[in-house]
C-alpha cells in the first residue's frame, strides 16, 4: 500500500505545524510581484515558504549570536542590524537597514 509522502500534509492544509509561514499568504505575494506571474505551481509556495524558513532561522541565529556576545539575553534590533552588517551573505539588505544604527555601532567581526 502506498503511503503518503512527507510534503501531503502540506498540499491539504497549506500548513504543517504551528512555525510554517501561511502559503495562501505566500502565493499571494508571488503573484503581487509582477505583472507576467499568472499562475503558481502547487510545489513554489511549499519550497518558497521553506526558504524563508531558513532565511528567517540563520538571521536569527546570527543575531542571537550578536545579543549572547553582549551578554544580554534579550534579543534588539541593533543585534539584527549588526548580524547583517557582519554576515556577507546578507549585503542584499544593506538598503534595509535604518542608517542610524549603522553609524553607531561598528559591526562585530566575529559573527561568521
Amino acid at each position: 500500500m502506498r503511503q503518503a509522502g512527507t510534503y501531503s500534509g502540506l498540499l491539504l492544509s497549506g500548513r504543517s505545524g504551528p512555525h510554517c509561514l501561511p502559503l495562501a499568504r505566500i502565493k499571494k505575494i508571488m503573484k503581487k510581484s509582477g505583472d507576467d506571474v499568472k499562475m503558481i505551481s502547487g510545489e513554489a509556495p511549499i519550497v518558497f515558504a521553506k526558504a524563508c524558513e531558513l532565511f528567517i532561522e540563520e538571521l536569527t541565529k546570527k543575531s542571537w549570536m550578536v545579543t549572547m556576545q553582549s551578554k544580554r539575553r534579550t534579543l534588539h534590533k541593533d543585534d539584527v542590524v549588526s548580524a547583517v552588517i557582519a554576515t556577507d551573505i546578507f549585503d542584499f539588505l544593506f538598503s534595509l537597514l535604518d542608517h542610524h544604527s549603522i553609524d553607531d555601532d561598528p559591526p562585530l567581526s566575529d559573527v561568521k
